[in-house]
Parts: structure tokens; sequence; C-alpha cells
């Protein structure tokens, strides 16, 4: 596996020429989607996004067997990688070198919910916070043009700072 620098001169590479083909003719939206199915004696849910499974599962406590991270802590690793993704996007760009690039995604839930006096059993993560942990021969004023940069451009984060509507529906199939 090739080392972050010559990755970032890839990234460049293909970054450059995106913007040049999105020059010449404005890119069709892409679709993309994941389908969750649950099953099993403990619920687990099964993600499958393109060829990839992702299982996700409730601790014993909650009626599941641990066979997974639970979906709040999906959605942290889900921010952390686009966090990441999007900070070595800038670096390519901006052509930044980084030797070494960490991101810590934490939070909090609430562990009374569902018990006595407590009936919301929902677990709504908050105080989200990251670290980013950067290596790198550049000064800290690049890095923080960096971080302020990566936080404009992370389509998670924005979605998490900015809720966009979500339509939902339901399809019933009778079962016997």
């Amino acid at each position: 596996m090739s080392n972050l620098r010559e990755y970032l001169v890839q990234k460049r590479e293909r970054l450059l020429a995106k913007r040049a083909a999105a020059a010449e003719k404005a890119p069709d939206p892409l679709q993309i989607s994941a389908t969750v199915r649950a099953e099993g004696r403990s619920g687990i849910r099964r993600i499958r996004i393109r060829d990839y499974q992702i299982i996700t599962d409730s601790p014993a406590d909650f009626a599941g067997y641990g066979l997974g991270p639970t979906a709040p802590e999906l959605q942290l690793g889900t921010l952390g990688s686009c966090l990441a993704h999007s900070f070595l996007i800038q670096a390519a760009d901006h052509e930044t070198p980084i030797d070494a690039l960490e991101v810590e995604v934490a939070a909090e839930i609430d562990a009374r919910a569902g018990q006595p006096g407590y009936p919301d059993i929902t677990v709504h993560p908050r105080q989200i916070r990251y670290t980013l942990r950067v290596e790198s021969p550049a000064s800290a004023e690049q890095i923080a043009f960096l971080q302020a940069a990566m936080e404009k451009a992370c389509p998670i984060l924005s979605l998490l700072r900015n809720p966009h509507k979500i339509d939902g529906s339901v399809e019933l199939t009778a079962s016997t």
C-alpha cells in the first residue's frame, strides 16, 4: 500500500481530471443507496451497500448479541470517515503533504433511556465532537486552513449540521 503522500498525488490528479470533465459537461447526479434487513432472534441489521455488508446489532442488555456496532456508533464512524476523506481531498487540492491522519469522533448518549422515570427509549448522540490527529511537515496555519475547508466540504458533517428533508414511505406486505 502506498503512503499518504503518494495517495495525495493520485487524489489530486483525479480531482483535477474530475474538475476538467465537469467543466466540459455537468455530470448527472449519482444515485446511491443502502438496504438494511432486520433478521434473526436478535434483530441484527444487515446493511448492504453495493457489494459490501456491515452488521449492526444491539448489545445483550437490549435483546441483541452485540454482533456489531449500534446505529449511533456507525453514525460516528461514518462522520469520522467523511471527515478524514474530506481532509485528505483538501490536502491533495492544496498540495499539502500529510504523513498520517486519524480522526476520533465521540459523543454521549443518555444511558438512562428506557429506565423507570425515563420512558424515552431513544439514544440520540449529543455533544458530538471530533479530534483530527495529523502528522505533517505543514504549518499549524496550513492545517487550520485544511480543517476549515474540510468542514465546508464534508457532506456528512453538513447533513448533521444542516438537516435536509428526508421523505419516507412504508410498503406493507401481508404475512401469514
